[in-house]
């Protein structure tokens, strides 16, 4: 019995995007399954609405009743179920604390933190907002928005955090076409003390939404650390930008 639903689960996970109509013959041939096997699979698929069956052509491709499943998970989706995961990979393959911000008007706002077992903890929290000029995570973000939108941040004044907070207009505007011509900000002790951050933006359908970032306090945020860091960190924002453009999420629901 469990042979028989493995080899159906197969057989309808060929109906993919890059291939989703198979005629019977053909399916059996690419899975090297029994020709008569793999015909009753797809009747009893079709008899429960997952295939339908083309009366010209005689093939198949998936039919309602995968789509209502798929509804159905679709509706039960949260955009922290998929992303969380990813930031948490990140993390145990830093050791380090990793947020995802996003851009909401002309501030930026946690949404999510993983922070390491056993290791110093920063203050930020998800929910928590920020000034957009202020260290690496927002200023991934501000780098990449209009000019009109940069000018507008910097008229609204510069208000200083630490004294190491930027809050020169021309140094700001200075290192924002750095982070644009990179890819990538850094920042230290702006807005935490003592505190290192290197951070990537995130993009969906070509526009700035937010960005991810992976922090640490200074004396374990090393050159050759830091080095080793961004790779993983932009791999983890491709990976989240993927999941966002394929589930079709919406960061702030």
């Amino acid at each position: 019995m469990l042979k028989t639903l493995n080899a159906a689960l197969k057989v309808l996970k060929m109906f993919t995007r890059e291939k989703p109509v198979w005629g019977g013959r053909e399916l059996a041939n690419e899975l090297n399954m029994n020709h008569t096997n793999v015909y009753r699979i797809l009747e009893t698929l079709e008899k429960n609405g997952f295939v339908k069956k083309d009366k010209v052509t005689k093939k198949y491709s998936l039919g309602y009743a995968v789509w209502e499943l798929g509804m159905i998970m679709y509706d039960s989706l949260h955009s922290r179920d998929l992303i969380r995961p990813l930031l948490e990979e990140l993390r145990d393959q830093t050791g380090e604390s990793v947020f995802l911000i996003v851009l909401d008007n002309k501030e930026a706002v946690t949404l999510e933190v993983v922070e390491p077992e056993n290791k110093v903890k920063f203050s930020v929290s998800a929910g928590s907002r920020a000034p957009l000029y202020v260290g690496a995570s927002y200023r991934s973000i501000l780098a990449f928005t209009s000019e009109e939108f940069i000018e507008s941040v910097i008229s609204d004044g510069l208000t200083k955090y630490t004294d190491r907070t930027m809050t020169d207009p021309d140094e700001l505007r200075k290192e924002l076409k750095k982070i644009r011509k990179q890819g990538w900000a850094i920042s230290q002790g702006e807005y935490t003390e003592e505190v290192i951050a290197i951070a990537v933006p995130l993009f969906s359908n070509d526009e700035v939404i937010g960005s991810i970032t992976v922090s640490g306090p200074v004396y374990r945020m090393t050159e050759e650390k830091i080095e080793a860091y961004l790779p993983l960190l932009m791999e983890t924002r491709d990976k989240v930008a993927d999941t966002i453009q394929r589930y079709q999420l919406k960061l702030r629901d």
